[in-house]
C-alpha cells in the first residue's frame, strides 16, 4: 500500500492516533514491534497557532520512527490551514486531518467529528489544507454523526475530489463514542466503490491479530489501524504482523512484555521528569491486558496508579509480573 509516496508495503498496520497515549516514546516502540506507520497526539490547530507550548511539543518527531503522521483538529478554515503550514516544517511524512473524535469537548464545538454535521465546511478545510501544503494531506473520520446520518459512502469520494491521500474509517457513528460494535460493512462499501481511487483504512474493533487478519481477507481494506488494543501492550504490533505475514504467530514471552512496560517508565521519565513521567505512564501500565483474569488484582492495580515514584512503579511491577507467571503457570495444561 501507497500514501503518495510513501511505501507501507503488504497489509500494513498503523498505530491510531489517540491523546495522552502515542507520544514519541510509545510511537517508537510501536514501530519497533511492527507498526507500519504511526501517528502523534491529535493536535489542536487553535491552540498551534497561538503557539501554546505544551501544543508544540507534540510536534516533536525522531527520524527513527518514520513513517510518521501529525494529526491536527479544528473547525476553522484559516486556523487549519495556519496549522498545517506549522506542521510542515516539523516535516513529518504527512498530515492527517482528525473528523473523527467523539469526544464532548472537541465534538460539542464542531471539530473532531462535529464536523460531520457541517459536511461542506469539513469539505471546505480539507480542500483549504491539501492546497496549503506539499505533505500529503489524509483524513480520519467516523462513519456519520448517528445512525440516521451514516454518510461515509458518499463522502468518501467527495473527500478524494479534495485531494487527499488516504482516508481512514473508524466503523462507528460519533453518536455511538465507543460503544456497541464496529460496523464494518461500509468501510467495505466505500473500498468497493469503483470511484474510489486512494487506500482505504479501516478502523476499529480490532484488537487480535485474527480480527486483523479478517479485516483485510473479509472486508478487503488496504491497510488496518489499530488504537486501544495498543493501550498498555504495544506488542501487539508483533504478533499482528506475524499472523499478517506467516498465518501464525508466537507471543512475546512475560518478561519480554514486562521489560517493554520497564522502559515505558524509564523513556516517560526521562522525556518529561519523575513527577509528571509517573502520572502519564501509571494509567498505561495499570490498563495493559497482561493484567486480565488475574485474580485478586484490584488492589495491585489501585496502587500501581497511585504510585509516585519510579522505585514505587517498579516495584509494583515488578510484583505483578510475578502473579501473571504465576496465573499462566495455572492456566497452561
Amino acid at each position: 500500500m501507497r500514501i503518495a509516496n510513501i511505501d507501507l508495503g503488504e497489509r500494513p498496520v498503523m498505530l491510531a492516533p489517540m491523546e495522552d497515549v502515542t507520544d514519541l516514546s510509545f510511537r517508537m516502540i510501536c514501530r519497533e514491534m511492527g507498526a507500519a506507520m504511526v501517528y502523534t497526539e491529535f493536535v489542536s490547530a487553535e491552540a498551534l497557532v497561538r503557539d501554546i507550548s505544551s501544543t508544540v511539543r507534540k510536534l516533536t518527531i525522531d527520524d527513527r520512527e518514520r513513517p510518521v503522521a501529525i494529526q491536527i483538529y479544528g473547525r476553522e478554515p484559516e486556523a487549519m490551514v495556519e496549522a498545517a503550514k506549522i506542521v510542515e516544517r516539523a516535516q513529518p511524512d504527512l498530515i492527517d486531518l482528525n473528523f473523527g473524535c467523539p469526544v464532548k469537548k472537541v465534538a460539542s464545538k464542531g471539530a473532531g467529528a462535529g464536523m460531520l454535521r457541517d459536511i461542506p465546511k469539513l469539505l471546505s478545510i480539507t480542500r483549504a489544507v491539501a492546497d496549503a501544503v506539499s505533505l500529503p494531506v489524509t483524513v480520519k473520520t467516523r462513519l456519520g454523526w448517528d445512525c440516521e446520518n451514516k454518510i461515509i459512502t458518499d463522502l468518501g469520494p467527495r473527500l478524494q475530489d479534495c485531494g487527499i491521500k488516504a482516508l481512514t474509517v473508524h466503523g462507528r457513528t460519533r453518536s455511538q463514542m465507543y460503544t456497541g460494535s464496529a460496523d464494518w460493512s461500509l468501510i467495505k462499501a466505500l473500498k468497493d466503490d469503483p470511484r474510489m481511487e486512494i487506500p482505504v483504512i479501516g478502523n476499529g474493533d480490532i484488537t487480535t491479530p485474527e480480527q486483523a487478519r479478517d479485516a483485510f481477507d473479509n472486508f478487503g481494506v488496504d491497510g488496518v489501524m489499530m488504537g486501544r488494543a495498543s493501550f498498555g501492550a504495544p506488542w501487539i504490533f508483533h504478533e499482528v504482523r506475524q499472523m499478517l505475514d506467516t498465518g501464525s504467530y508466537i507471543p512475546l514471552g512475560i518478561d519480554e512484555k514486562f521489560a517493554i512496560l520497564h522502559r515505558q517508565i524509564r523513556e516517560s521519565v526521562e522525556r518529561i521528569d519523575e513527577y509528571r513521567g509517573i502520572l502519564h505512564i501509571r494509567r498505561h501500565l495499570a490498563s495493559s491486558p497482561l493484567f486480565k483474569g488475574i485474580p485478586d488484582f484490584r488492589s495491585t492495580r489501585i496502587r500501581m496508579l497511585r504510585a509516585e515514584t519510579v522505585e514505587e512503579l517498579r516495584s509494583i511491577l515488578d510484583e505483578a509480573r510475578v502473579r501473571v507467571k504465576e496465573n499462566s503457570a495455572v492456566e497452561s495444561p
